[in-house]
């Protein structure tokens, strides 16, 4: 799941909470937006956590492609010897071969499969920052009584954001950061959580992906 899936996820939380109590919120109701996609990139910690998954992104896919490499060796030394061989030393030299290719595919899955050692590292860096964020939306929603707050960074569509409402720049401050440069592309949606994104970070770019 990529990281732009949970915070579209933490805030539809807010999005519901908010909902819910919005019958007990006067006619004249407040509501506000961000965009936690710029948010994070605004972030140093956000931005360290990514360099650290990116990097481990690189070391495992590597690797992998270490060992696909040691097994090409093999199955190439194979073909040029198998003439000489006798069938007892053709099925253990096949059945080499076949364990190191299962070896591998295993690791491929322990390493960028669904709930691996990747995911698992993005949820231990990734996720106490998207929980600030969360908190922090939290709290200005509540402190300044919105009913809700949208995510325009989310798969919620916006055709059109007064920029008056928003307060992403609000919630930086209150996390201590200092509010970066905005794309001048207005309402233009912005994609993933890409420094090298979360979604490339998910699969290993080796010839074969385990599905």
């Amino acid at each position: 799941m990529s990281a732009k899936r949970h915070l579209f996820s933490v805030i539809a939380v807010l999005f519901f909470i908010f909902l819910m109590s919005v019958s007990n919120v006067s006619t004249a109701q407040k509501y506000a937006y961000v965009n936690t996609q710029y948010i994070l990139e605004n972030m140093t910690e956000y931005r360290t956590a990514q360099q650290a998954l990116d990097n481990l992104s690189v070391q495992w896919q590597k690797e992998i492609e270490d060992k696909y490499s040691i097994i090409d060796k093999l199955y190439k030394s194979y073909q040029a010897e198998q003439i000489l061989l006798t069938e007892e030393m053709k099925k253990k030299r096949q059945d080499e071969i076949t364990s190191k290719e299962r070896d591998v595919k295993d690791l491929q899955k322990q390493r960028f499969g669904y709930e691996g050692d990747l995911f698992k590292k993005k949820q231990e860096l990734v996720k106490p920052i998207q929980d600030k964020v969360y908190n922090a939306v939290k709290k200005l929603a509540t402190d300044q009584s919105y009913a809700v707050i949208f995510d325009k960074s989310g798969d919620l569509i916006m055709l059109f954001a007064n920029p008056k409402y928003d307060k992403s720049d609000d919630i930086l401050q209150a996390l201590g950061y200092k509010p970066g440069k905005k794309d001048t592309g207005g309402d233009k949606k912005t994609g993933g959580t890409d420094t090298k994104t979360p979604g490339k970070l998910d699969a290993p770019k080796v010839e074969d992906v385990v599905k």
